[in-house]
């Protein structure tokens, strides 16, 4: 069932977009409906105003999936699912012909003729001006300025067009002609064209990698990659032309053997630093020279007619993908569809932010718990289960310290050499975690190592972090011994002090659990000493005017005005420790959420990135819900007041 829906993404989608679509209408109408019915039972400000509106949580998520969709061209799969390989086949002709194009004004606002000109004519004119003449001899300074000199007549010779040959014209006609037949076939395109039977067996967008189909798959798909074949040989036959005169010829030849004689001698000096600055100013000048012999400098009209007919060929392109192009501009935001080598690929957000579709698929596959067929990450399952050794749990909790301080000795060899244990040795088996003591099932998994480290470390943080918080609430000694300390370490970001403490306690989840302590700790000792500090000083006084003592005092007039602002401290920090420890994972780890984004993010292996992203976000929110619950279970009378 499964395959059957990852090789049918596109049809998966469109009936999930349609879904979307209508729960946006709906819960807009519906919305609107219950809003005008309230409106006159409550007023603003009211805090059950806010109370029951799932319906625009449903109108929420509904935008946010639909943006998704359609920047990530997700619904430009769902609705023309052949529109990426018939783009495919229009990049292959625009591919073919990109060698020509770079050289004309198409791309660019310049020809590749008049850049090199204004360049080499500005850095010749540079090397006039900042040549070194202590350091050459006469003959050698005669011989490099004629060298500039020849250089700047090449290019104005080659750049003129009564000295173009004819041979040359003849050949910039034939791949005119060529561009203007594929315009041409573009225009009438011939009958008869139809994708091959291995075409079509091709696996669909998305379904496997690389992404898009390489071969045509329809007869608008035939017709550009047969042109972009013939665009392809006009390309090459384009290169191989050269504008060199029978007079440049000589010129060249002759400053060759000028640059090939003063490179001989520009060696040859008294001390290094002259030789090398001889040797630099000497390849400026046979560079400038190297981009002028290959003869690719033309006259403007020269190419004017290429540059007018492939000009023609992209019109008669953009009529001939006929509806594909409103396809194009519309459900391709933001990037486009590039040849490349031998596969075509998605520039822009098509690239970098997966589909829907393809993120539950590449989740699909990291939650599959068999390991041996593919399954989990890395060799770690995403969320199972385990069987537990009780052992481990003992030897985690009971240190081995506490069975030394116990009275006795350990065992020791008897007469015959053998080793009798006694009570000690055996508490030891049993701290240390050598004594079978039966399995327990247990969460296992990258998310579970993840959830394992902020629970343990926001179980410490609350049960140590809440009673001094309290204390520095109403005791001037707590307030005043440690909150210099608490202030000292609290501004410092968590990430700071994670490489060091990553390297004190080293890669395992010792480490982490006690940074994201330190996290959880300073913003629930503020958060407790600020509710503890905000009790009302009459219902004090009245407490005790009623003759409670100070216990009954903190039990319940202290400890509930505090709770709000212990439990906003629980939601505050829950995010926060969360936030670093992915990071934490990311700088030094094995396994967990922020292990499998690092790895990710390394082989820029996006679709993973963002099954990652939505990963911590789910689970963020997961928390984020309990403790809104949990925060109207035990303080029901918050905003009530």
């Amino acid at each position: 069932m499964f395959e059957w829906l990852s090789d049918n993404r596109a049809l998966v989608a469109l009936f999930l977009i349609l879904a979307l679509l209508g729960g946006f209408v709906w819960s807009i109408v519906y919305g609107v409906q219950q809003t005008k019915l309230r409106e006159k039972d409550q007023v603003f400000g009211d805090p059950e105003r806010t109370a029951g509106g799932w319906f625009w949580a449903v109108c929420g998520i509904s935008a946010l999936l639909l943006v998704w969709f359609y920047y990530s061209w997700g619904a430009a799969r769902a609705f023309f699912p052949q529109a990426a390989n018939e783009l495919c086949q229009v990049a292959k002709l625009h591919e073919a012909v990109s060698p020509v194009t770079s050289s004309l004004a198409i791309e660019s606002r310049y020809s590749k003729s008049k850049t090199l000109l204004v360049r080499n004519s500005r850095q010749i004119d540079e090397l006039r001006e900042r040549f070194p003449a202590e350091v050459f001899d006469k003959a050698e300074t005669m011989i490099l300025m004629t060298v500039l000199d020849s250089s700047q007549r090449l290019m104005a010779m080659m750049a003129r067009e009564t000295e173009i040959d004819q041979d040359v014209v003849l050949a910039l006609r034939r791949v005119e002609d060529g561009f203007a037949v594929i315009a041409e076939t573009l225009e009438t395109p011939p009958a008869g064209l139809a994708p091959t039977a291995e075409a079509l067996a091709q696996p669909a967008w998305g379904v496997s990698d690389p992404e898009i189909p390489l071969l045509p798959v329809s007869s608008r798909g035939v017709l550009f990659d047969q042109l972009s074949s013939q665009a392809a040989t006009l390309s090459a036959d384009y290169l191989k032309i050269r504008n060199l005169p029978a007079e440049a010829k000589v010129i060249i030849e002759a400053t060759k053997a000028r640059i090939a004689k003063v490179k001989k001698a520009a060696g040859t000096a008294a001390d290094e630093a002259t030789a090398k600055q001889r040797q630099d100013y000497v390849k400026a000048v046979e560079r400038i020279f190297r981009r002028i012999d290959d003869g690719k400098i033309f006259p403007t009209s020269a190419t004017r007619g290429v540059q007018l007919s492939i000009e023609a060929m992209y019109s008669a392109a953009d009529r001939a993908k006929g509806s594909l192009g409103y396809v194009e501009s519309l459900l391709f935001p933001g990037g486009n569809i590039v040849k490349s080598r031998t596969q075509c690929t998605e520039q822009g957000p098509g690239r970098w932010l997966p589909k829907p579709t393809d993120v539950v698929a590449t989740f699909a596959a990291l939650a599959n718990p068999d390991i041996d067929n593919g399954g989990g990450y890395k060799g770690t399952t995403l969320l199972w289960w385990k069987w537990l050794a009780v052992a481990d749990v003992v030897a985690f909790l009971v240190p081995d310290g506490l069975i030394d301080i116990m009275p006795g000795e350990y065992g020791a060899l008897d007469a015959n050499g053998e080793f009798v244990p006694n009570y000690k040795d055996t508490l030891l088996a049993f701290a240390q975690g050598d004594i079978s003591l039966g399995h327990v099932p247990m969460l296992d998994g990258h998310i579970w190592d993840s959830l394992f480290r902020v629970i343990v470390a926001m179980f410490f943080g609350i049960l140590l972090g809440v009673p001094l918080g309290i204390y520095m609430g109403v005791s001037r000694f707590c307030k005043s011994f440690f909150d210099p300390m608490i202030e000292l370490y609290r501004p410092v970001p968590p990430l700071a002090w994670a490489p060091l403490i990553l390297t004190i306690f080293g890669i395992q989840d010792d480490g982490k659990i006690f940074l994201l302590f330190m996290v959880a700790f300073a913003i629930m000792v503020i958060s407790a000493r600020t509710g503890a500090s905000g009790a009302q000083l009459s219902k004090i006084r009245a407490s005790h005017s009623l003759g409670a003592s100070d216990r009954q005092i903190l039990r319940y007039v202290i400890l509930p005005n505090a709770l709000p602002e212990i439990l906003t401290g629980v939601r505050i920090s829950v995010g926060v420790c969360w936030g670093t420890l992915v990071a934490a994972e990311m700088l030094a780890g094995t396994t967990g959420v922020g292990f499998i984004e690092n790895v990710a993010r390394t082989v820029s292996d996006y679709e993973l990135i963002w099954v990652t992203i939505l990963i911590m976000g789910s689970l963020g929110l997961l928390f984020d819900l309990i403790m809104r619950w949990l925060i109207g279970r035990l303080i029901p009378w918050r905003g009530k007041g």
